[in-house]
Order: structure tokens, then C-alpha cells, then sequence
């Protein structure tokens, strides 16, 4: 074949590649969709996925079931869809976590920045420092001086190893030079049910879940993570203002397909998912959740945020002196 021909090929294969992506992402979704939350029902992650599925449900005409696989620092949902076919039909309700967990979990199968296809952020959070009442705490700087009164006395739920509030937790304790206990759990529903009964009394879990606790006077709220106060707890401080200087963890929460997903496909979910969080009605919806909404323009630009999360959460890992148990 010569040079000339050769190029022709090319480009002639190239076209009809071309054309069959379009041809796909024209009559894609024809069947259902599964969004992977890699947590339990009834956590931080769950509430924003039940809010978007719905919501793509009505505007890509197919039903988008969220598939709940929690364990391992959400790495066992990771997994599932980074193994699942490219074809847009499986998606991953993405989180810091997932970086926790990279840094966390020596052997994963997966790569957490290169296995994935970035579709788009969709909110962000902080995570909240509750307090079971029959715990004499009424601020960051008691419970501090508590748990310097009682070492290794004082236990701390998470929604397991490796997740956002496992690494919330160890880099409060790291912070303020406390001994507690971690606690893990297999999701934040658990972990959420032992805060309420009183069997563990310390929690740092996403703010989403915590809300309707926190308004019942069921948990007391010492502080938020994050570096502003959230609009859903206008009176209580972050951490840093609390005493803690220099603290600040927030998650967010995002969707990602596989890795290979046809470009088409990605940017048809990533105009359906932009189109929702600039709704004002899913904007109200977020809110009284807890959640933030927050977005980027192109999946490319999410996929640079990805790149800078992977690095920012491994260094803090390391800072934390957080570990798998």
C-alpha cells in the first residue's frame, strides 16, 4: 500500500468511526441506566443520586435506577463500573472518597483518574462533626478537651475505611493531637444508626444525612468541615473558626462512565446533568439536602479537577497518618 493510499484509509476509517459514534449517541439510551453509588442507602451520596436519577429519568426517557454498592471506601462500586461496558448504560456517582481510597488501598484493579471517563461535578458539601447528646460536648473545644481527658475513651463513627469521613475524622484527631477510636462501618446508614442510639457518640458524616438528626435536637452539631459555613447550618462554625485552624475537608459528588465511553455518549449525559443542576427546582431540592450544586462547563474540565482531587487527597492522606484497618 502505498503512503498515499495508506492515508486514505485512514482517514476513511476514521469518518465512518465518526459516524457510527454519532449514529450511537442519536439512539442512545434505549434501554435503562444504572448510576453506582459506591455507599448505602440513606447517606450523603445517595440523596443527590435519588435526585438526579429522577430527574434523568424524565429527560432521557428511560428509567436510571441507582444501584447501591457500598463497602471498601466505595472502591467495590468503583470497581463494578470500571469494568462495565463503555456504553454510557453504567455510571459512577463519584466522590473525594474515591481518592481517599486510592491513597488508602495498595492493591485496587483500577485505576481511580485513568479507568474513568469524566462526565461532570454535580454538588459539594461539608461534612459535619455530630455529637450523640449524652456526650457532654457542646463545642469543638470541649470535645477536644474531653477526648485529652479521656484517651482512647472516646469512639468515632465512619462509613468504613477509606472513606471521606474515616479521613475527616483522622485529620481532626491528627490536628488537634487527640486519641479517639475509629470506628468503621459498612455505610453511612449503620454507622448513622449507632450514632442515634448512642453506641458510638462521635461522627464526622456528610451533612446531607445529618440534617433532619440535627433538626430534631437527635444529634448535636459541633461544627462543619468545610473552609465557609454551610447555608443549611447558618449557626454553627467550621472547624477552623471553632478552634481548629487551618482545617478544611469538603467533599463533592460528580458522575463518571468507564473508561472508552464514546465522546458523544459522555457529552449527551454531560448537557442532561448541567441542564438539572442549573434547574432552580433541583437547585431547592439539593439544598434542603444539604447540598451545594456545582458544575463544570466540559467534561475535560472535570477531568482536570479529577487529576488535581487525586493529588490534593493523597497528600492528605499521608498528612492524616490515616490507614486501612
Amino acid at each position: 500500500m502505498t503512503p498515499q493510499h495508506y492515508k486514505t484509509a485512514c482517514l476513511a476509517m476514521f469518518a465512518t468511526l465518526v459516524m457510527i459514534n454519532g449514529a450511537v449517541a442519536q439512539t442512545f439510551p434505549n434501554r435503562p441506566l444504572r448510576l453506582v453509588v459506591p455507599f448505602s442507602p440513606g447517606g450523603a451520596a445517595d440523596v443527590p443520586g435519588r435526585i438526579l436519577t429522577q430527574k434523568m429519568t424524565e429527560a432521557l426517557g428511560q428509567q436510571v435506577i441507582v444501584d447501591n454498592r457500598p463497602g471498601a471506601g466505595s472502591t467495590i462500586g468503583a470497581e463494578s463500573v470500571a469494568k462495565a461496558p463503555p456504553d454510557g448504560y453504567s455510571l459512577l456517582m463519584i466522590s473525594n472518597t474515591h481518592f481517599v481510597s486510592a491513597a488508602l488501598y495498595k492493591k485496587l484493579v483500577y485505576d481511580s483518574v485513568a479507568d474513568f471517563a469524566p462526565v461532570t461535578q454535580v454538588t459539594s458539601a461539608p461534612n459535619v462533626i455530630v455529637v450523640h447528646p449524652s456526650l457532654p460536648a457542646k463545642s469543638v473545644k470541649e470535645l477536644i478537651a474531653l477526648a485529652k481527658a479521656k484517651p482512647g475513651k472516646i469512639d468515632y463513627a465512619s462509613s468504613g475505611n477509606g472513606s471521606t469521613q474515616h479521613l475527616t475524622g483522622a485529620l481532626f484527631t491528627k490536628m488537634a493531637a487527640i486519641d479517639m477510636v475509629h470506628i468503621p462501618y459498612r455505610g453511612s446508614g449503620p454507622a448513622t444508626a449507632d450514632l442515634l442510639s448512642g453506641q458510638v457518640t462521635v461522627g464526622f458524616p456528610g451533612i446531607a444525612g445529618m440534617l433532619p438528626q440535627i433538626r430534631a435536637g437527635k444529634l448535636r452539631a459541633l461544627a462543619v468541615t468545610s473552609g465557609k459555613r454551610s447555608p443549611e447550618l447558618p449557626d454553627t462554625p467550621t472547624v477552623a473558626e471553632a478552634g481548629l485552624k487551618g482545617y478544611d475537608v469538603t467533599a463533592w459528588f460528580g458522575v463518571a462512565a468507564p473508561k472508552g465511553t464514546p465522546r458523544e455518549i459522555v457529552m449527551k449525559l454531560h448537557g442532561e446533568l448541567l441542564r438539572m443542576v442549573k434547574a432552580p427546582e433541583v437547585q431547592k431540592q439539593l439544598l434542603n439536602a444539604g447540598q451545594e450544586v456545582a458544575w463544570q462547563e466540559t467534561p475535560e474540565q472535570f477531568g482536570e479537577m479529577l487529576k488535581v482531587e487525586a493529588a490534593k487527597w493523597a497528600r492528605m492522606v499521608k498528612e492524616s497518618g490515616a490507614q486501612v484497618n
